[in-house]
């Protein structure tokens, strides 16, 4: 059971981080230049296409640490304790798994925020669930011909999810890098 929660959480841990380099990144005041919405502003029946909040910067930043983060993974892939809990060779894939990754993750992101759009559910408010596992869907279907996972895996990962995902807002708020909880 455990070593299937620490292979399932190094999997993922790129889309974590990337899931978090947005707000990162903004707050550190980095990639300014691309700190503009991806819909432009536009509109749909009166509300944005994704929201504000959704800018080239975070597509960027959240690529970034993809790659980062997988690279990290790459360099500790030569020893066995790595290996060990390594779902799929990084150092054939570390490149092309980490920028799918970090962009799957986002543009995870980016559809359940159009759908909230959509159904109603405005920028910055909480939509329990769909709010914690948009990134994780979004990274397993980019990235699934690389490391194709079990079923358990995606299962544990999901799980996983749940768990931590409200725990790490929630210090990202006390820490005031979030201006909300969720």
């Amino acid at each position: 059971m455990w070593i299937l929660i620490i292979k399932s959480f190094y999997l993922v841990l790129p889309a974590y981080l990337a899931n978090m380099a947005p707000v990162v990144f903004a707050k550190l005041g980095l990639l300014k230049f691309a700190n503009q919405p991806i819909d432009g502003s536009r509109k749909i029946k009166g509300e944005y296409i994704f929201g504000l909040g959704k800018t080239w910067r975070g597509i960027i930043a959240a690529v970034i640490l993809g790659v980062v983060v997988t690279s990290v993974q790459t360099g500790l892939y030569q020893y066995e304790m790595f290996r060990n809990i390594s779902l799929f060779n990084y150092e054939k894939y570390y490149l092309w798994f980490g920028i799918l990754a970090g962009l799957g993750a986002i543009l995870g992101d980016l559809v359940k925020s159009f759908i909230k759009r959509r159904v109603g559910i405005k920028s910055g408010k909480s939509w329990p669930i769909f709010d914690q596992l948009d990134f994780i869907v979004g990274f397993f279907i980019f990235t699934y011909f690389i490391a194709r996972p079990s079923v358990l895996v995606i299962i544990a990962v999901m799980v996983l999810t749940l768990i931590l995902h409200p725990l790490i807002n929630i210090m990202a708020y006390w820490l005031k890098i979030k201006k909300v909880w969720w």
